[in-house]
């Protein structure tokens, strides 16, 4: 697992000038004959944003300081993950010209999906700051946690996209599934919610979703101003070094019949 792990990375870096392509193309193609463009990246999680403050601050009323920063603290992180883990699932699938040739190396097209979102989600990060400005909340020492926290979220995107993206390939159902079971796994993650409003006798289950750890991690940093739980989020980026193992060593294993699947 582990030297399956290393090679894939070893051609991460050596195809880096092919993926850095299909970044920018990916980038361009999303928002192309739209006249706003990249604008989108900013819009789409302000959009939703609203949507979410208006059911949850008017008619739902949840009592808390500071609300739309704490769900943006949340939001940007889910969206780049939700899209990374839909988009790339699907990569193998929907790249069939590309997978038929033979010299294309196909391990690096569920990367291109998390990276062409990861490049969006640091985009729209400046959003958070400027709504830590408006509504008060003051930048901390906390913040020097946002990179670790970033490369858990990534290591453990990248390890379910390359294990889900060889599932979907042998079962396409596994698509239409997974994008029920995000729907979900979105309200069970303390986005829209402050973890205090869950029943103590519950709590525990976060320790159980890598998800809402990192999400609780985010919002230690630009909410509370304070180190997040350092076991946890260890823990969780070990989970995300290991499937990215297992994922990676499944592909790998599999990679030579994706052809003839599609």
């Amino acid at each position: 697992m582990i030297e399956n792990l290393k090679t894939a990375f070893a051609n991460i870096y050596r195809y880096r000038e092919l993926i850095s392509s299909l970044v920018t193309k990916e980038l361009n193609a999303r928002y192309r004959g739209s006249a706003l463009g990249m604008l989108w990246t900013f819009l789409n999680p302000l959009l939703l944003l609203l949507v979410y403050a208006l059911v949850f601050t008017v008619y739902m009323r949840v009592q808390m300081d500071n609300y739309a920063v704490f769900v943006f603290a949340g939001l940007l992180p889910w969206l780049w993950f939700s899209a990374s883990f839909m988009e790339g699932m699907t990569s193998v699938v929907s790249s069939g010209d590309l997978i038929t040739k033979s010299m294309f190396p196909a391990e690096i097209l569920p990367m291109v999906k998390v990276i062409a979102h990861f490049v969006n989600f640091t985009f729209s990060l400046p959003l958070i700051f400027i709504f830590m400005l408006i509504y008060g909340v003051p930048l901390s020492w906390s913040l020097l946690w946002l990179p670790f926290v970033v490369v858990t979220q990534l290591v453990f995107t990248i390890g379910l996209v390359y294990f889900f993206s060889v599932l979907n390939v042998r079962f396409r159902d596994t698509q239409h599934i997974m994008g029920n079971f995000l729907v979900l796994w979105f309200f069970i993650c303390p986005i829209i919610y402050p973890v205090t409003q869950v029943p103590e006798q519950w709590r525990f289950t976060f320790y159980f979703n890598p998800m809402a750890i990192i999400t609780i991690a985010y919002q230690d940093i630009f909410i509370h101003g304070r180190s997040p739980e350092f076991i946890p989020l260890l823990l969780s980026f070990a989970l995300g070094v290991l499937i990215t193992g297992a994922g990676v060593s499944l592909f790998e294993r599999y990679r030579d019949t994706f052809a003839e699947e599609i």
